[in-house]
């Protein structure tokens, strides 16, 4: 096998590959031999299939096996003589090989690119001081108190209202049929919390229990699912009954009950305790921003392109979960995909340049991730998300993202690196910590 290297950028490479003949008929003998072990063909003991038999019933996968092994192959000894470690994925241009001929393919990867370091050590950065508005006790204490509330069925006769619980039956119909999948009985709808349509709320506001009523609903054009936007329905609504929240009284046996705090004041110090490492981590992450945005206008070099790619993919997804936890999809943005994806780009590129930056500096600095790092980390993910921490590490090995998620992890690394070695200075908020 021969090899030759064209640098097609700062960050591409191509490489073009040459194979004997030789070197063909030995992957193929190998893959030949492989099936010969397990065929099972009329006539011949098992293990005993003439090989010219085998490649003749088998051809199709022993050929396409044999090359896939011989290029991967290829690939692994190729990059450990060069010494590179592609950052994207590998483009293999290549036929099928066949005997009697030499086998020529070539493959690209993307490469991190080459720049020299500024300092990164002993910078100056400013961080917000940390300042507890004991405000932001009480509504965390308020948010408690409506969590353990207890809903309540009112006697009193009066039309449901903003803040109410309603215990309705509905159903939705087009040109007088009943549309399946839009029906609900004794369903509660909480009114004046965002989580349905306010055309919808609109209806059953202003109604008294045991009150029926059927009014015209138009789903917004940005409505998630597809079938339903703009489309203008009758709706049917029975009010039931109206449920109020009975707010536990702020007490010690409230404290207890919370999270088995002797007293009020006592739930109070665990608030005010967990804001404040909440804040803590906020702040000292808009100081390493500061500083890694300083170190990043020091430097200037060419990105590589697949990475972008795929950062503006990943962030597109994230925007399309946010918008369908609102009820809404991406169409309802009024953006092509192509706009969306430019509008995208400048903060993937910045994504992508900040941890070209960290891993230079990690690799300076000679930085490691040990697997128990990145286990932990998993471990971290599994019980914030409520899955099995095997099922996620499984899932990360099995799509190749196990190589990200440890870059990640040196990423962080090193950005502490840079915050430990700086000259930290705190200043007084810039604004309120509720702002």
């Amino acid at each position: 096998m021969e090899y030759k290297v064209e640098e097609l950028s700062p960050v591409k490479r191509k490489v073009a590959v040459e194979v004997s003949v030789e070197e063909v008929h030995a992957a193929l003998a190998a893959t030949v031999a492989l099936y010969r072990k397990g065929a099972e063909i009329k006539g011949f003991r098992k293990g005993k299939v003439p090989s010219t038999v085998v490649e003749a019933k088998y051809r199709k996968q022993i050929y396409g096996e044999a090359t896939t092994d011989l290029i991967n192959y290829h690939i692994n000894e190729i990059l450990g003589e060069l010494k590179l470690s592609p950052l994207s994925r590998i483009d293999v241009d290549a036929k099928e090989m066949e005997r009697e001929e030499d086998f020529s393919y070539s493959f690209s990867f993307e490469i991190a690119p080459s720049f020299d370091l500024p300092e990164y050590k002993g910078l100056a950065v400013e961080e917000e001081e940390v300042v507890v508005d004991p405000q932001q006790v009480e509504d965390v204490i308020e948010r408690i108190r409506q969590n353990m509330a207890k809903t309540v069925i009112i006697k009193d006769e009066r039309p449901a209202a903003t803040g109410d619980i309603a215990v309705i039956d509905f159903q939705a119909f087009q040109d007088g049929v009943a549309m399946e999948g839009i029906a609900a009985n004794k369903f509660e709808l909480p009114l004046g919390e965002g989580n349905s349509l306010p055309e919808f709320e609109d209806i059953v506001i202003g109604m008294t229990p045991g009150e029926s009523k059927e009014s015209e609903l138009t789903f917004p054009a940005d409505f998630i699912n597809d079938k339903l936007s703009g489309q203008t329905v009758s709706m049917q609504v029975t009010l039931h009954a109206i449920k109020v929240r009975d707010l536990p009284e702020v007490n010690d046996d409230f404290a207890e009950l919370a999270g088995g705090y002797t007293s009020v004041q006592d739930l109070k110090d665990a608030i005010e305790k967990s804001y404040v490492s909440t804040r803590k981590q906020l702040v000292k992450g808009d100081a390493q921003k500061k500083l890694l945005d300083g170190i990043k206008t020091e430097v200037s070099f060419e990105l590589p392109q697949s990475i972008v790619e795929e950062q503006i993919d990943k962030q597109i997804v994230e925007l399309q979960g946010k918008l369908e936890r609102q009820g809404k999809s991406l169409d309802s943005l009024g953006r092509t995909p192509a706009e969306l994806r430019e509008e995208n780009r400048a903060q993937a590129e910045d994504v992508v340049k900040s941890s070209l930056v960290l891993l230079a500096i990690a690799n300076a600095e000679n930085l490691t991730v040990d697997p128990q790092e990145v286990d932990m980390v998993l471990q971290k993910m599994a019980a914030s998300t409520g899955q099995d921490f095997h099922s996620i590490k499984d899932y990360y090995e099995q799509h190749n993202l196990m190589i990200p998620l440890k870059d990640r992890v040196l990423a962080d690394k090193a950005m502490e690196l840079i915050y430990e070695n700086a000259t930290v200075t705190t200043v007084p908020p810039a604004a309120a910590p509720n702002a």
